[in-house]
């Protein structure tokens, strides 16, 4: 029987974090409200969820996520974690946080019942995300059985965004072009962390997911062929990723249609599977707006220019598609 999970929220500003605008980007503000405290707002919504965990510099989250109009709308419990030095620590040591009977600092997995526990890693740049969408992704990762469930939307879910898409427009959307479709991450993970063994390709395949710097993904392609785990298949499906991904970029539409039709959801979940050592499938959710994160300066102006709009059709579509969610009984608070 599924039951509700911790939902931790990546704040954090260390690492590989990219700056927009001279600052961490969870707190740029889309239509008064730091993008960070938008994410915390909509997990109240969500059934599937039973406490919110947010990773970063816990001085400013403090401030931001205590607000009193945030406050107000608290369902569920609101934790604040210091960061660590990088996003695979952050997300391991807030996991070990959210254990049953975890201590403040947390605790190592020592159960089964440990190792089956689940978590929702989500980012906290989100402007776009809805309930509706977050909690089919949940119920649809928790149905398919997996360890670590990978969010995904389809081309045509993206719709809504080609206007801020447009050259121009300052959204960059990149696609893994699969035989099935093409496909978007859409910045949601639903994992048991203690079962993904090979945890520290996470951050990589994270870092790499917009497949934007070619000589960073050459590196990534090497990484992944002199990997014990998987080697040459999983650096030939990668390679054969990033190629349709710079074909469909040249705007060879139908060459990049051609290639891709040699790599299939199933093989990719296949090869990621053997890769982390674990059982690992993508995810398909229908709304669109958790695949739309904020990384550059121009994706960041595009958004916030026309939010207002963008997001009300988002949410139309989103309760239109999965009906409204009721909000839980009782009231949360910032717990530490």
């Amino acid at each position: 029987m599924d039951v509700s999970v911790p939902a931790i929220v990546m704040a954090g500003d260390r690492g590989a974090a990219r700056m927009v605008h001279g600052q961490s980007k969870v707190y740029l503000e889309v239509a008064d409200r730091p993008l960070v405290a938008h994410v915390v707002s909509v997990l109240q919504r969500v059934p599937e969820v039973g406490s919110v965990w947010v990773v970063g510099d816990e001085n400013r989250l403090r401030p931001v996520l205590g607000s009193d109009a945030l406050i107000a709308e608290l369902r569920k419990p609101l934790h604040i974690i210091e960061q660590f030095e990088n996003l695979y620590q952050n997300a391991w040591q807030a996991y070990r946080r959210t254990l049953p009977g975890a201590p403040e600092e947390g605790r190592d997995p020592e159960t089964n019942a440990d190792a089956a526990h689940q978590v929702l890693y989500l980012s906290g740049d989100l402007p776009f995300a809805t309930p509706q969408e977050i909690s089919e992704f949940v119920r649809a990762a928790q149905a398919s059985g997996c360890d670590y469930g990978i969010g995904m939307t389809a081309e045509a879910s993206l719709d809504l965004f080609q206007t801020l898409a447009a050259p121009g427009g300052g959204l960059e959307v990149t696609y893994f072009n699969l035989r099935e479709d093409r496909l978007k991450q859409n910045n949601l993970h639903l994992a048991r962390p203690a079962r993904v063994l090979n945890r520290h390709y996470v951050e990589d395949m994270y870092e790499h997911r917009k497949q934007r710097e070619i000589g960073s993904m050459i590196s990534l392609a090497w990484r992944l062929l002199t990997a014990e785990e998987g080697g040459l298949s999983i650096a030939f499906f990668f390679g054969i990723t990033v190629l349709t991904g710079l074909l469909d970029r040249w705007r060879l539409r139908r060459l990049a249609d051609w290639v891709r039709q040699v790599v299939s959801v199933e093989r990719v979940d296949r090869a990621l599977s053997r890769l982390m050592n674990t059982s690992v499938r993508l995810v398909v959710a229908r709304s669109g707006g958790c695949a739309i994160d904020v990384d550059t300066e121009a994706e960041y102006d595009a958004i916030r220019a026309s939010y207002d709009d963008t997001y009300a059709t988002v949410c139309a579509r989103a309760e239109a598609e999965s009906g409204a969610l009721a909000l839980p009984d009782g009231k949360g608070a910032v717990a530490s």
